[in-house]
C-alpha cells in the first residue's frame, strides 16, 4: 500500500529501535523520510545532530523541507529514560531529560507549524508514554516530561486543527528496545530473563515490538485518523503502569 506516495516526513530519533521502525513503516507506505539522530539512520535523508542543541532543533523542519521538497509528516519520536528517585537526580539529569524530552518536540513543532500552515496542513506525532499519563513510581524526570509533551499534544491538537494540521500522541508502555534491555543490563539484570518477566505482566502475553508502536504512529500521520486532532492513543497491550 502506497498511500503515503508523495508525502515527505520528518523522525526524530530515527536510529532507535522504534525510530527504525516508524522510517521502515513510513517508506512502506511511500512517503519520502528524512531522519534526525546522533548517527546515520535507515531514512532516505539523515539529519545528524544533537537534539540537546537549540539551533539544532529550530532548524529541522526547514532542512526536512528544503531537502525533501516538502514536509507533511513530523514525528518527535527521540527521548530518554531518566531512572531513580527525585533525590538522586542531578541537574544535569533534569536539563538533559528536558531538553530531550520536551524542549526538542517544543521547538520542531513551533518550526513545523508555520511550514505546514503555508502548505495547507500536515500532521504531527508526539510519542509520549502511558507513564506521562499515568505516572509509575522511581521516574519523576521521565515522567514529568512525559507528561509535558502529552499535554502539549493536547493543547497544539485544539490550537492548530483550524489550519489542517491534526497534533495526536502515541503513549507506549514497555517496549522491546536496545533501550529497554541496556537499561536493565546497566542495573545488574539479564535482558532476556527481564524482558521475559514483563511479558507474562501483560495482559496480551508479551510488551510492545518497535513495529506496534510504528503502526500506530503511521495510522496517526495517514488520512485514515483525519478527523483524530489532540488524541492521545495508549499502546500498552492492556497492561496498566505499575
Amino acid at each position: 500500500m502506497k498511500d503515503m506516495a508523495g508525502k515527505c516526513a520528518l523522525v526524530t530519533g530515527a536510529a532507535g529501535g522504534i525510530g527504525r521502525a516508524i522510517v521502515a513503516a513510513l517508506q512502506a507506505r511511500g512517503a519520502r523520510v528524512a531522519g534526525a539522530d546522533l548517527v546515520e539512520s535507515g531514512a532516505d535523508l539523515t539529519l545528524c545532530g544533537d537534539l540537546t542543541d537549540a539551533g539544532f532543533c529550530d532548524g529541522l523542519p526547514g532542512r526536512a523541507a528544503e531537502a525533501l521538497g516538502g514536509l507533511d509528516i513530523v514525528v518527535n519520536n527521540a527521548g530518554i529514560i531518566t531512572r531513580g528517585k527525585i533525590t538522586e537526580a542531578t541537574d544535569a539529569d533534569y536539563t538533559r531529560t528536558m531538553a530531550i524530552n520536551v524542549e526538542a518536540p517544543f521547538r520542531i513543532c513551533r518550526a513545523a507549524i508555520p511550514l505546514m500552515d503555508g502548505a495547507g496542513g500536515g500532521a504531527i506525532v508526539n510519542v509520549a508514554s502511558c507513564w506521562g499519563v499515568h505516572p509509575g513510581p522511581n521516574h519523576p524526570l521521565y515522567v514529568m516530561s512525559k507528561a509535558a509533551v502529552a499535554s502539549m499534544t493536547q493543547c497544539l491538537g485544539m490550537d492548530h486543527a483550524h489550519q489542517g494540521i491534526r497534533v495526536n500522541g502515541v503513549c507506549p508502555n514497555e517496549v522491546n528496545t536496545p533501550m529497554l534491555r541496556s537499561g536493565f543490563a546497566a542495573r545488574g539484570f539479564d535482558p532476556d530473563k527481564a524482558v521475559e518477566a514483563l511479558n507474562a505482566s501483560v495482559p496480551l502475553g508479551r510488551i510492545a515490538e518497535p513495529e506496534d508502536i510504528a503502526d500506530v504512529v503511521v495510522f496517526l500521520a495517514s488520512d485514515q485518523a483525519r478527523y483524530l486532532c489532540g488524541a492521545l492513543i495508549e499502546v500498552n497491550g492492556g497492561k496498566a503502569v505499575q
